[in-house]
């Protein structure tokens, strides 16, 4: 870990520790040390330039959710100190809508959701994030649906034409991070997978996921086999047919006492105009950014196969682009 605080033993525990320590330690002041003063954070919902702004994001969730909790099921990484590090951390977040702020009202909700987070780091600094939220699992706990929220978020920062932006090709930033991830075969043998089910060849669900494979879906949804995941898949490409679809980056490992498993971190960007998960066709220019992370293993001599899958993106944020592009709002 050349270039790290020496307390971290390797780059999994720097991404956990630091992440319980600044959210649960509520040691905000040590973003000044964790984060670049320039970092770039992207979510599906903004691009943001500047540790200020994620120190001034941090203590408003933390005002609005007082007792949250990040619970770090997985960190999926790739490169070196000496180059950099690319994780990508995935959060089980428990929290109680205790306070008022961009949820609206406090109502003592009671939530769990999970977070997908892609951070670069170096020299004991992230200066690079993709964040995805279950924006679609918080609003539903707290009584909304993902659409009545957009609408009522773009009411809320002063219409169409005033609202914060979601994250799009055109308002992105190129940040320090180039890498592309690693050349492990289960990060390849994932990213083949979905840029199949992306061309339209569904078949490849049958023939990647293993028929008791546990999935979490947007909306913090469980469910099981490959049915479900066809669902979830047919759904949202049938929604952006021609949209297109890119891999960003794509990480691979095989680590001691865990399951080879696999992080894409993907989009979508084009023309809502098909039927799918978000209604009626609106012709909406739409940007979908996900990430997956999975999971593989084999019964007896069987072929390894898609055991467990977690895939987010954020449905309000879709919406958000969709209400925008059409006035209904």
């Amino acid at each position: 870990m050349k270039g790290f605080d020496p307390k971290f033993s390797d780059f999994p525990d720097y991404i956990l520790g630091i992440t319980q320590e600044i959210w649960e330690g509520r040691a905000i002041a040590t973003l000044h040390d964790y984060y670049a003063a320039d970092i770039i954070v992207r979510s599906p919902g903004s691009v943001v330039r500047g540790n200020r702004g994620v120190i001034a994001a941090t203590m408003a969730t933390l005002a609005e959710f007082p007792d949250r909790q990040l619970l770090g099921e997985d960190v999926i990484w790739s490169g070196t100190p000496e180059a950099g590090m690319l994780s990508s951390h995935r959060i089980l977040s428990t929290a109680t809508h205790a306070g008022d702020g961009v949820y609206g009202k406090a109502t003592g909700k009671k939530l769990v959701y999970r977070i997908m987070a892609d951070c670069h780091a170096k020299d004991n600094k992230i200066d690079d994030e993709w964040l995805i939220r279950d924006q679609g699992a918080i609003v539903r706990q707290m009584g909304w649906d993902p659409a009545d929220y957009a609408r009522d978020l773009i009411a809320r920062e002063g219409g169409p034409s005033a609202c914060v932006k979601p994250c799009s090709p055109a308002n992105d930033i190129a940040g320090p991070y180039q890498g592309r991830g690693n050349d492990d075969p289960w990060g390849a043998r994932l990213g083949e997978m979905l840029s199949r089910i992306m061309g339209a060849d569904m078949a490849a669900v049958g023939a990647e996921y293993d028929r008791a494979a546990h999935l979490e879906y947007p909306g913090h949804v469980t469910v099981h086999g490959p049915a479900a995941a066809t669902n979830l898949w047919m759904g949202l490409r049938a929604a952006f047919p021609s949209a297109a679809f890119v891999i960003h980056h794509q990480i691979g490992r095989t680590d001691p006492d865990m399951p080879p498993r696999a992080a894409i971190r993907w989009s979508l960007t084009g023309t809502h105009d098909g039927w799918g998960m978000f209604g009626r066709p609106t012709g909406a220019e739409v940007h979908v950014m996900g990430i997956t992370h999975a999971e593989y293993g084999r019964h007896g001599n069987a072929r390894a196969q898609l055991r467990r899958e977690w895939t987010l993106f954020d449905e309000t944020a879709i919406w958000k682009q969709i209400l925008m592009a059409t006035g209904s709002v």
